[in-house]
């Protein structure tokens, strides 16, 4: 069995009232890969969240500004409180990206669809860390508004 499969058989994510509570609780996102690209998804939820109340960090060193934000290069140099670490990159990115979550005092990890990290989601965790892995911000706030 493929660890893809195998991720979603195991269930590694929280409870859906956990999830509506990390929703509804935390609102400064820095989405870690947003393009300026309006036809990618990393900039579609950006801007679905933005427009939903949601303060959008971008963290992209590639560009200055996406969605009317700063965008800044890394999580470090985000000088605002980031709440949720939205992960649109490679899989391999993904340790890195935690290990920066954690230093800065992020509340939760979230991986968008396709993306988990059993590992990296383990170190999360056990740093006080909420984990979500291969879930769609986007769908999963849309759910809860029954949209």
């Amino acid at each position: 069995m493929s660890s893809f499969f195998k991720f979603f058989r195991t269930g590694s994510n929280p409870p859906v009232e956990e999830i509506r509570t990390i929703l509804n609780d935390y609102k400064n996102v820095a989405v870690v890969g947003l393009s300026n690209d309006p036809g990618k998804a990393s900039y579609r939820v950006a801007e679905y969240l933005k427009d939903h109340g949601y303060r959008i960090i971008p963290v992209n060193p590639t560009v200055d500004e996406v969605l009317g934000e700063k965008s800044y290069p890394d999580l470090k140099s985000v000088p605002l409180p980031v709440e949720i670490v939205d992960i649109f990159r490679k899989p391999e990115a993904i340790p890195a990206i935690v290990d920066e979550a954690i230093d800065i005092g992020a509340k939760v990890i979230w991986m968008q669809l396709g993306l988990y990290d059993e590992k990296s989601a383990r170190k999360a965790r056990q740093a006080g860390l909420q984990v979500v892995q291969s879930r769609c911000m986007e769908q999963e706030n849309m759910k809860m508004r029954g949209e």
